[in-house]
């Protein structure tokens, strides 16, 4: 048995990576747990976050700002800097203690995307306690960081309602 933190890695390009980490925010949530949830590159009120309020356990932390512009795009300087002050953050509920549960929700895309340096990443959940829990979600996950996973689910997307011309539903991707 390990005795390091868990850590969970949801990706692929199928819809559900932040539903099933918010799935077990919920669970962690009955347990009487804390959880710190970090949204990397999200930044309208999404439900989840205002759901998330509701939770007296949850610390809610938003530093994206929104869909991510092309890395020559002027904003794109802008884009970086809200994920790596994020990250700041994210280091600091590892480190506190005071969190069971840690998510970094689209942080595997914020490394894809170059916002974030993989190995700070690395370095940031390497600081987690044993027997803490931090499930890192987002599409196009690194080797390194699902090397880093003691669990790691894919989803695949085999049918989108988008595709078929349902647009963005409050409650399903809103």
């Amino acid at each position: 048995m390990s005795s390091g933190p868990r850590i969970l890695l949801f990706t692929g390009p199928g819809k559900g990576k932040t539903t099933a980490a918010l799935g077990l925010v919920l669970r962690a949530a009955g347990h009487g747990l804390w959880t710190g949830f970090i949204q990397f590159i999200k930044s309208a009120p999404t439900g989840e976050l205002q759901s998330l309020t509701l939770l007296k356990n949850v610390e809610i932390i938003q530093t994206g700002l929104g869909f991510l512009p092309a890395p020559g795009s002027p904003a794109f300087a802008r884009h970086k800097a809200a994920a790596e002050q994020g990250l700041e953050r994210a280091g600091a509920i590892i480190v506190s203690g005071n969190f069971d549960v840690v998510v970094l929700d689209e942080i595997c895309l914020a490394v894809h995307r170059g916002l974030l340096e993989e190995k700070c990443v690395i370095e940031i959940v390497h600081q987690a306690q044993a027997g803490m829990v931090i499930v890192l979600t987002g599409r196009e996950a690194s080797e390194n960081l699902m090397g880093l996973a003691d669990t790691v689910t894919e989803m695949r997307c085999v049918k989108h309602g988008l595709h078929s011309g349902h647009p963005a539903q409050k409650g399903v991707e809103l």
